[in-house]
This record gives structure tokens, C-alpha cells and sequence, in this order.
């Protein structure tokens, strides 16, 4: 793990108070890069856990998560924890954890058979934080923003983003060499097939597929295991497409479990 950012930041990061936002003031002062109307802007998301077997992956942190990531970080150091320790709590308090969300993607994981490769009854098993099973992070590992704003666009539009993912992403690759990789929808999985052509991530550990888990995409969430009448399914919900999917899945698991 890198702490080289964290150093440099540190007087900023230690000051960051439990009212404070990512304002204007504090996007300078946390600035890493920027090219034309793009900025990418540093927040704890260093930590990776070695014994992850899963990685899910989304597109960048958004303001929000970066906060909480800058704001645990802070209050960490204050308590007299080390680097390493304070980006371990940072990232843990920062990664997505909402019962409705993390319930959606274990119903997935469970029902293209990930619990049998990983041996155990379901992969909520893989949540628990102090086993650090999986590893939540994003194709563009610091947040990006547009004029201000959070960045949801490709993660390769630009040379700038496509760097991130070839030595941010690809660190995290090669340390976790095992791990499969669950991109939560088209965009991370952009940023994951970018590593296959460049032979550093196997297309056999990139997980290609799974509706990202948000309850504000339940009908997907529930037509991909099947639990959805598709006569019932909407105009933005393609039924077929999602079974074709997770049959897909459930196969490329079979192998792996073979």
C-alpha cells in the first residue's frame, strides 16, 4: 500500500472536521490532477485488503463517500492510529454498506453460485469487516469531478482517467491476483476490460453482468435471479438480456469452482 499521498496531505487530512465538505477551498488544497474540465482530487481510498477472494468495483467515490473516507481518516490520526491503520478505517467507513444494497448483491452472488466457490452458506458470510473478504473500490480509485460536479461518465474518455486505471486499478489488480472482480454495471466493467487487453487482469476473474444493487434498480435486481415475472417488467428492464447473464455467470462459476 502507497502512503506516499497520504503523507504529503497529511496537515490537510488531519484538519478535516466532522462539519467540513469538499468545497472549493478544499478541492485545491486536495487536488492530484486535472485536465480541461476534469479534477481528481485525493480522499483515503489507499487500503487494500490482501485476503479479499472478491472485488466489487464501481465507477469513481463520489463527494459524499469521500467526505465520510477524509473525515474517518481524520479522526483516526487524531486518536494517535498509524498511516496504515487510519486508511484501513477510512476505507471501511467509507465503502458501501446500506442493508438494502449489500442484500441485493449477496442475492446475486448467491444466485450465479459464488457461495459454493467460496465455500461457504451465502456470501453475506463475506461482509463481515474484520475478515476483509472483499474489497470495495472503483475503476478510478480517487474522486473525479466535472466542473464541480461527480464524475459518471466513461472511466477511459480521457489520457488522464485511462492513467488512473492503468497504476491505481492495476496495483490493486496485482496485489489481489486471486480476487474475482465484480464491476457494478457497464462503466466499471469498461474500466476492467481496459486491464484484460493489457494482459494484466485474466477476462476469467472479471465477473461481467450483475445489475448494480441499488435499490433504485429493483426491478433488474429482481428479474436477475429470476424472482421478476417478465410480463410485469418494464420498458427499461431486459428481462432476456439478464437471464442470458446470469446463466453466463453461473457457467464461468462452474469453471472456476471446477
Amino acid at each position: 500500500m502507497n502512503t506516499c499521498r497520504f503523507t504529503q496531505l497529511r496537515p490537510c487530512i488531519e484538519n478535516f472536521g466532522d462539519a467540513q465538505t469538499i468545497d472549493q477551498s478544499s478541492l485545491a488544497r486536495l487536488t492530484l490532477a486535472s485536465e480541461g474540465p476534469i479534477t481528481v482530487t485525493y480522499a483515503p481510498f489507499d487500503h487494500i485488503p490482501t485476503a479479499a477472494r472478491l472485488a466489487v468495483v464501481g465507477i469513481t467515490p463520489g463527494r459524499v463517500q469521500a467526505e465520510t473516507a477524509l473525515k474517518a481518516a481524520a479522526l483516526a490520526m487524531r486518536a494517535g492510529n498509524s498511516i496504515e491503520e487510519s486508511l484501513r478505517l477510512a476505507k471501511l467507513t467509507a465503502s458501501f454498506s446500506g442493508t438494502q444494497t449489500r442484500n441485493n448483491l449477496v442475492a446475486m452472488l448467491d444466485a450465479i453460485g459464488l457461495s459454493s466457490t467460496f465455500g461457504v452458506t451465502s456470501c453475506a458470510e463475506l461482509f463481515d469487516p474484520a475478515r476483509e473478504q472483499i474489497h470495495f473500490t472503483s475503476a478510478l480509485r480517487y474522486p473525479v469531478f466535472v466542473n464541480g460536479k461527480n464524475f459518471n461518465g466513461s472511466p477511459t474518455k480521457t489520457p488522464l482517467l485511462r492513467r488512473m486505471i492503468e497504476t491505481y486499478l492495476a496495483e490493486e489488480v496485482a496485489a489481489l491476483s486471486a480476487a474475482l472482480w465484480l464491476p457494478l454495471g457497464p462503466k466499471p466493467a469498461i474500466a476492467l476490460q481496459h486491464l484484460v487487453k493489457m494482459g494484466v487482469l485474466p477476462a476469467r476473474n472479471v465477473l461481467n453482468g450483475v445489475p448494480h444493487p441499488s435499490g433504485l434498480n429493483g426491478e433488474r435486481v429482481a428479474a436477475f435471479p429470476g424472482r421478476f415475472d417478465s410480463k410485469n417488467a418494464s420498458i427499461k428492464t431486459n428481462v432476456a438480456k439478464l437471464t442470458m447473464a446470469k446463466r453466463d455467470l453461473c457457467r464461468l462459476v462452474a469453471g472456476l469452482l471446477a
